[in-house]
């Protein structure tokens, strides 16, 4: 039985082209590992700080991980792509051209005998009216078809800018909603157990953690920015795993929900 992998929070394109070269090789080796380990892979969004689907042009500096996903397609791995708040403008392509399977909605599985929810994670919780507003504007069809009329170039430029001040806001009391969203998972983690899932996987919140309740498991990813963490599903037991041993950071501690 293989395993099956669970990955998000790359974002990139997010940072200097030295920085960007690094975490991208990481990510490449970690792919090379699910190939040759793997059953199923499940991105749950934010691979890529921003991405949008022009019908003729894809981004260019991304061509070696689109490449490597096409790669661990054809190879026999399946290749499922939940998107986030960062990539929800992702399209066809991936499906058509990759066979990459593409969610934008949360999805429900049932792998190795277990029942998991999996979910970027940036729809739990009350985000705000604003947010809310925003999320809604950013993710009109029209919003979407008055995007595509802009130079690919420009486009890119603005969507860094736009993310680059979303996370200048959020830096500036990161502990804080850290803690918040945290506990806003494991809150409706129990709901879902209630439910009758064993698990739930979730992204977005950029710190990975992982606990347990009897058979249940709540499993954060973190990212791979700081952490280069991701989860493992292997003989029905989810676990936190973080790629590179050798990096220098303290890694939080679990926590039951």
């Amino acid at each position: 039985m293989g395993k099956s992998f669970f990955l998000s929070d790359a974002h990139l394109g997010s940072e200097e082209r030295e920085r960007e070269r690094e975490k991208e090789n990481r990510l490449l080796s970690f792919f090379e590992v699910v190939k040759r380990e793997g059953k199923e892979l499940y991105i749950l969004g934010d691979l890529f700080d921003f991405f949008f689907e022009y019908k003729t042009v894809i981004p260019s500096r991304h061509y070696r991980v689109i490449e490597k996903l096409s790669d661990l397609v054809r190879s026999g791995v399946k290749v499922t792509y939940l998107v986030g708040n960062h990539d929800y403008w992702l399209g066809s392509f991936f499906r058509d051209e990759l066979g990459v399977r593409v969610s934008h909605n949360p999805l429900e599985v049932t792998l190795q005998g277990r029942r998991l929810f999996l979910t970027h994670g940036d729809d739990l919780g009350d985000s705000g009216f604003g947010d809310r507003v925003l999320k809604k504007l950013l993710r009109s069809p029209v919003t979407i078809h008055l995007f595509s009329w802009i130079h690919p170039d420009v486009g890119a430029a603005i969507a860094k800018w736009v993310s680059g001040r979303s996370r200048e806001k959020a830096n500036s009391k990161i502990q804080k909603i850290l803690e918040e969203k945290v506990e806003e998972v494991y809150g409706f983690a129990k709901k879902k157990f209630e439910e009758g899932f064993d698990g739930v996987v979730c992204g977005h919140i950029h710190l990975p953690r992982i606990s347990r309740e009897g058979e249940k498991t709540v499993l954060i990813l973190g990212d791979w920015i700081q952490y280069y963490s991701y989860g493992v599903l292997e003989d029905g037991k989810l676990s936190l795993e973080y790629f590179d041993t050798n990096l220098e950071f303290q890694a939080p501690n679990s926590k039951s929900p």
